[in-house]
């Protein structure tokens, strides 16, 4: 069976970055544009022409992090609503610093930083993404 092309063109491929430091905090973005602009995320973004979504997660998180990172394994997939009635399709995957340096704001993120769980908790979240988290065991330590 094949897909409905109406359904099909309305799906946006994107990607997310789910990276815990070696204390166990995760890495979140309070986003300077919609979706969920003043929101806090995890980094990432739509996955651009014939990029792969390796090479999406690579590129948005160091366009909003200056971080560099490997990709892993992907945890988890969801759907989010977008603008006239398209569909974010969000692919997740955990990542791992290459290099330990400092996160810088850039890009689409107005603020960058490490968080714990209880730190996490407290922040206003785009929608989903704690309950996402918790249901891969992807919250951090």
């Amino acid at each position: 069976m094949f897909p409905d092309p109406a359904t099909a063109k309305r799906r946006i491929p994107c990607v997310g970055a789910l990276v815990h430091d070696d204390q166990g905090r995760l890495l979140v973005v309070r986003r300077a544009r919609e979706p969920a602009a003043g929101r806090w995320s995890v980094p990432g973004g739509r996955v651009e022409g014939d990029e792969s979504d390796y090479q999406a997660v690579v590129r948005e998180v160091l366009e909003e992090t200056s971080l560099h990172v490997v990709v892993g394994l992907r945890v988890g997939t969801v759907q989010r609503p977008g603008p006239a009635g398209t569909i974010y399709d969000i692919r997740d995957y955990a990542c791992s610093l290459s290099v330990a340096t400092t996160p810088v704001a850039g890009d689409d993120a107005a603020e960058v930083r490490w968080v714990t769980r209880q730190e996490l908790r407290s922040l206003d979240l785009s929608d989903g993404l704690w309950e996402s988290l918790s249901e891969w065991g992807m919250l951090p330590g």
